[in-house]
């Protein structure tokens, strides 16, 4: 009897891995699929700037042109200096943007997770009041203008993504997950407050940092509203808002506005389109390996810690 039933176990557990082994398959094969799906309009994106603007016109996009034509990237890089100086534009908001942000959430969620502040619920509730209601267009531009004079400032599209109430909740959660025995330690040492916080803190909390981090650098990346409202100058234009006058307004009559001398023949406006897409996303592709590893373990730990 214990031999047929070791057997009828084995049996069991042969079946079972043979189920497994299929169901892992089959999830593997649908992941796939779906990846792939999930690539094919970016590759089309790539490969349609390559094609020459008569084959796009009569043939549509396509995965495989028939021949790879390079006058989109030369118009861009060869006849636009506003290109340029739209990147540096956008890498310094990006960059100042990303850094200030960081800083002054993260001492945002470090005062509300400590508890001998003894508001820190009130100041928690006027914050997520704001995710609520907001003070409109109208407002908001006033005090840019008016109440700031930022109009025309790279400032004035830094200041308004600088806080955002869900990024300060995950790193207060994510810092609250931070034993009180090592805050305690640093006073009983002497430790001010600030020094505890750069010193203990910051360290501690870099996947919640990266997490954030990649949103914010995301969203000075995409910014181009902020500067329709605000910029006036052509030289201020950061990336997106500069590429996206080029696709809305691509005519002979804009590019001499903007110091471009060329021909109609000369102008490949279709391939333009997918060209500016892939100058503008492709630093953000280079980016993002190097935070992946710390963006899932940040959003698990401040979505479960209350």
């Amino acid at each position: 009897m214990a031999a047929e039933k070791n057997v009828a176990r084995i049996k069991v557990k042969k079946i079972m891995g043979r189920e497994e082994k299929v169901m892992k398959a089959f999830f593997y094969i649908i992941i796939t699929a779906f990846a792939l799906i999930c690539l094919f309009p970016f590759l089309l994106m790539i490969t349609s700037s390559f094609m020459n603007e008569k084959e796009i016109i009569t043939e549509g996009y396509k995965l495989f042109p028939k021949e790879i034509n390079f006058s989109a990237y030369k118009f861009l890089f060869n006849n636009s200096k506003n290109l340029i100086s739209s990147y540096g534009v956008t890498i310094t908001i990006a960059v100042v943007g990303t850094l200030l942000g960081l800083f002054f959430m993260s001492m945002a969620g470090y005062v509300l997770c400590r508890k001998d502040f003894k508001y820190r619920n009130q100041i928690a509730f006027f914050i997520y009041f704001t995710t609520l209601f907001s003070g409109g267009l109208i407002p908001s531009y006033i005090l840019m203008v008016n109440g700031l004079g930022l109009k025309d400032s790279i400032w004035s599209m830094i200041l308004p993504g600088l806080m955002s109430p869900w990024s300060i909740f995950l790193m207060r959660n994510f810092m609250k997950a931070i034993p009180d025995s090592l805050y305690e330690s640093g006073a009983i040492d002497g430790a001010g407050d600030f020094y505890i916080y750069w010193k203990v803190f910051v360290p501690l909390a870099k996947p919640s940092l990266a997490t954030i981090g990649l949103f914010l650098t995301l969203g000075y990346w995409n910014e181009w509203y902020n500067a329709m409202l605000y910029i006036q100058s052509s030289k201020k234009y950061p990336l997106q808002y500069f590429l996206q006058r080029i696709v809305t307004q691509a005519n002979v009559q804009l590019l001499i506005q903007q110091g471009i001398t060329v021909s109609t023949a000369d102008l490949p406006s279709e391939s333009i389109k997918m060209a500016t897409a892939v100058v503008a996303i492709g630093p953000i592709i280079l980016v993002y390996p190097f935070v992946q590893k710390y963006f899932v373990s940040g959003l698990t730990v401040g979505a479960v810690k209350g």
